[in-house]
This record gives C-alpha cells, structure tokens and sequence, in this order.
C-alpha cells in the first residue's frame, strides 16, 4: 500500500460541490459553544454531501478564525444560514416537508442503526448545546429523537463526533448510486 498524494484523491472543487446532488439532509447547530466543534460540522458536511447547515442560538458563524482552523474550507463549501430562534426554524422546516430528528438520550429514543431511513423523505437532524444536549421545547417538536448507544463510563460523545458518526449513517444509507 501507498499513501494517496492530494492530486490523486480526485477531490472536486468548490463551484463543482456546489452543483453536486446532495443527500436530503439539513443540520441545525443549536446553542454550541465550541467554534472547533463548528468548523468540524462543516467540514464532515462537506464530506458525507449535506444540504445545508443552520446556525441557531449562540452558535457563531463563519467568517471566524476558530471555525475556519477546523473547517478547512467547508463554510465556502456547504451552504449555511443563521436563524437566532431554532423554536421559529423547526415548524418552517416541517412545512418544507422534513423529519425533525433530535440527536438525544430521551424516553423512548431510538437507537441510531435502528432508524430506518427512507430516501424519499427529507431529515433536518438538530445537535445540541454540549452540556444541556437539545433543548426540551425543540425535543417535544421532533418527529424522533436519535441516540448513539454507548458502553462506557460516559454519557455522551462531543458534538462533534456525534455529527460525524449520525452523518456517516446517513451518507451510507441514503447516498444516490
């Protein structure tokens, strides 16, 4: 094996990523606090073809230098908008026709590989604040709450991670062949 150079991981270009059809799913970014946690939505956005980022609450927004050390160039990349009041984005959301799926540890959450996802329908997932989760106002909107099983110690993931892992699950079983 040999590690691939830059120039041969085909890697499209801004305006191409732009024109490329993107999986059915929209991220809202509730009240996070980290601008690292940010950048690194947006550049796993890019990376598994997410529609759109909503930036809500307290979340800063590009142009930031925080944001962009993790980004990589993402915010140029993937389309996002700021909304201060997620309670006002949700039912405009669901007007649009999505699913509104809350990444949280609730009763009656279903375990994330067991969500059955169907292409033809379109999902806004909601991350949460990285202490107090998802706003219980925004849980008592969703269609589902989603929750990453975990056997360790801890309790939950960072964002982040979280993101990464929800979007690679969506990516996979939702991306056009």
């Amino acid at each position: 094996m040999r590690k691939l150079k830059l120039e041969e991981l085909g890697r499209i270009s801004v305006d191409d990523f732009k024109s490329v059809e993107k999986i059915p799913v929209v991220v809202i970014l509730d009240n996070i606090r980290s601008m690292h946690n940010i950048g690194s939505v947006f550049r796993t956005s890019d990376a598994f073809l997410i529609e759109k980022i909503y930036l809500c609450g307290i979340t800063a927004t590009p142009p930031n230098k925080e944001i962009r050390k993790t980004a990589l160039g993402a915010t140029e990349s993937v389309d996002w908008e700021y909304v201060q009041e997620i309670n006002e984005l949700i039912p405009q959301l669901k007007s649009y026709g999505f699913k509104i799926l809350s990444i949280e540890q609730t009763e009656g959450s279903t375990n994330l590989s067991d969500f059955k996802l169907n292409p033809n329908e379109k999902y806004a997932v909601i991350f949460g604040n990285e202490v107090d989760g998802v706003q219980q106002s925004v849980i008592n909107q969703s269609d589902f709450c989603l929750e990453i099983p975990q056997g360790g110690t801890k309790h939950s993931l960072n964002v982040s991670v979280c993101a990464g892992i929800v979007l690679w699950e969506f990516f996979v079983k939702l991306e056009k062949k």
